[in-house]
């Protein structure tokens, strides 16, 4: 059984620790944990594992957030994984910091990396699993907000959280969703 484990963010240092990248903060996590280094591929970094028999896809879209889309679908093709075998693990502004949910399908809530994802996809029937960044930002600075870097507490609880998400992404190819999120879910 495959999975494509998709870690949402930007590339480029300025974008490093910020909100939005939390996809690839949590997938380069679970690389160190793995032992693997992502390498370069057509519209991604990538690497594999093998995990109590499953293979999982590690990818980190180098598309840039808003066109996310394009390398979730070239990689569900090229590694022929069907939809519901695709995770996708975002920030999301309407959950409290370190909050994880995990969804099999949802709405895109307005972010443009899902937006992108379903409309090349077609449609919403993958799973998120979705990494709370909390909304403390004034009315207009969503971007702001998103784009900025974690504040030094936060980034000192970001490793445990991480841990959970990536216990998630086992669990999930192991157990299935319905057991991932009783399990998890807060």
């Amino acid at each position: 059984m495959k999975y494509l484990i998709v870690g949402l963010g930007n590339i480029g240092p300025e974008y490093e620790l910020t909100r939005h990248n939390i996809g690839f903060l949590v997938l380069d996590r679970l690389a160190d944990k793995e032992g693997l280094r992502f390498e370069s591929g057509r519209l991604a970094f990538h690497c594999d594992f093998k995990h109590k028999g499953r293979h999982l896809h590690l990818i980190k879209p180098t598309t840039y957030m808003n066109l996310s889309g394009k390398a979730v679908n070239y990689w569900m093709k090229e590694l022929k994984i069907a939809k519901e075998n695709v995770l996708i693990i975002v920030d999301d502004l309407a959950l409290p910091f370190g909050k994880l949910r995990m969804r099999p399908k949802g709405s895109a809530a307005g972010h443009n990396g899902l937006k992108n994802i379903e409309e090349l996809t077609g449609g919403n029937n993958y799973t998120r699993l979705k990494f709370g960044v909390g909304d403390d930002f004034p009315r207009g600075k969503q971007v702001d907000y998103v784009l900025s870097n974690f504040p030094k507490d936060e980034l000192a609880e970001l490793p445990i959280v991480m841990d959970k998400a990536i216990s998630m992404v086992y669990s999930l190819s192991t157990q299935g969703i319905a057991r991932t999120m009783n399990q998890f879910n807060d």
